[in-house]
């Protein structure tokens, strides 16, 4: 029997047009800005664009063994064997000059940077023979964001606006965000509304007196002006549902009422107040860049957030690359190994994933400039909770990290198993322009070894 392609219901399929191409900014969920001034519409467009959410039709859900998707992406192609698969063994021109470091899983080792990681290494599940064929950073990018391969004529949607899509906001909170921001353009919607765009933050919260400007009034707008606005456009729409007894008027004021309850929300406002963590737990941490994002992609997760992705560092070292890692890789060892602890502290890494992923490895040799090439024939992701069995090595690469020697997996299998952990069934299908079905993700399996 053909399988028949999930469709939404309602507004959206009565007028796909308009809500595909509805022009609401990708860079803010919350603006106030707009709901103050006068005539704006964005943030209310945007309710309503994800109205359509609401009456999708799914089927064959899996029961979720995650509630929420925190991606750590390092974006430039981290090297593999200076990481998570070093290869001790290797001539030196392959191995490289960097040492390496026993971790918790019987004779295995990381990077000797990854001191901390080591220590968690029980918890996580280290998947070293991903692989895909695109060299180039764009489209590696987009494989490990959409698990799809790039296509001249569609852009696909990034995991966190799938996410969007099937499941919407969570305590009045956006479903998908960005920290610091939307770090590349295969991160949006693609060819969905732009209503599950992420929320980015338009700011770093490692920087002092850090705050998300669209959840606090812009300047003259005082809580009670505030209300009263609210209350003006109560009336407005009042009067023109009495006159028109139109289910959109009434849809529309449903929609600025969840739009005012979000920016009043004190609840939203705290998950977003990274200064309420106490010193201890910042200093845990770490006070750079990398603890500052992964301790407010916790706060957020706990909060309601369905899925986080957050971006550290520069890792396309194609000369130097141990000074690079030298530089880097300690911060980033101190928050991660700190976020698997803090939650599973806190009872979170259960419905919690973790993914660490970058576009692709490095080449199996040193070059001239004593640095690694783009590599994408294996490299390495991390995953962690929210279903994953922990302290695992999944496939391996050949002695010198240069291909998959066992268990080749690519970003289908590796996005249908994330979406099965958050009870996604990866071949429904989405409406594409003209109408076009199109799956979640074309051809992936899921990959249950790496399942808990």
């Amino acid at each position: 029997m053909s399988k028949q392609p999930q469709k939404i219901t309602g507004t959206w399929q009565d007028d796909p047009a308009h809500f595909r191409n509805a022009n609401v900014s990708r860079r803010g969920f919350l603006t106030v800005g707009a709901l103050c001034g006068v005539g704006s519409l964005n943030l209310a467009d945007m309710f309503r664009l994800q109205h359509a959410q609401a009456d999708l039709k799914t089927y064959d859900k899996f029961p979720a063994t995650a509630k929420s998707v925190i991606h750590i992406y390092l974006p430039g192609g981290m090297a593999h064997q200076e990481s998570f698969d070093p290869k001790p063994f290797a001539p030196i021109e392959y191995r490289g000059e960097m040492k390496q470091v026993q971790t918790k899983i019987s004779g295995e080792l990381f990077g000797e940077t990854l001191v901390a990681t080591a220590g968690v290494a029980d918890k996580l599940c280290v998947v070293r023979s991903m692989t895909h064929g695109e060299a180039a950073h764009e489209r590696g990018t987009h494989n490990m964001y959409t698990g799809y391969r790039p296509s001249p004529a569609l852009q696909f949607p990034s995991i966190g606006s799938v996410v969007s899509l099937q499941y919407g906001p969570r305590n009045n909170l956006p479903t998908y965000v960005c920290i610091p921001g939307m770090p590349n353009e295969f991160a949006g919607s693609g060819y969905l509304s732009s209503a599950f765009s992420p929320f980015s933050l338009g700011s770093d919260p490692a920087q002092g007196g850090f705050k998300v400007k669209d959840l606090n009034l812009p300047t003259g707008i005082d809580d009670s002006r505030f209300t009263t606005r609210k209350n003006v456009l109560a009336a407005v729409n009042d009067y023109f549902a009495k006159k028109e007894k139109s289910d959109d008027l009434a849809a529309m004021d449903t929609f600025y009422d969840r739009a005012y309850s979000l920016i009043s929300s004190p609840a939203a406002r705290e998950a977003f107040n990274i200064e309420a963590e106490p010193a201890p737990v910042r200093d845990e941490y770490g006070r750079g860049t990398a603890g500052a994002r992964m301790l407010l992609a916790r706060r957020l997760v706990q909060s309601g957030v369905r899925l986080v992705n957050l971006t550290f560092g520069g890792w396309d070292m194609h000369g130097q690359i141990i000074q690079g890692f030298k530089n880097q890789m300690p911060e980033f060892d101190k928050a991660f190994s700190t976020l698997i602890t803090d939650l599973e502290r806190t009872g979170l890494l259960k419905e919690t994933l973790v993914m660490v992923s970058s576009e692709f490895g490095r080449t199996p040799k040193i070059n001239g400039t004593a640095g690694r090439d783009h590599w994408p024939k294996v490299f390495s992701v991390v995953l962690a909770g929210g279903g994953i069995k922990g302290g695992k090595i999944f496939g391996s690469s050949n002695s010198t990290a240069s291909e998959p020697e066992e268990e080749a997996i690519g970003p289908q299998d590796l996005f249908t198993t994330v979406y099965h952990c958050l009870g996604i069934n990866a071949d429904q299908e989405m409406m594409a322009p003209g109408d076009r079905p199109i799956e979640i993700i074309d051809g992936g399996a899921v990959r249950k070894e790496l399942l808990a």
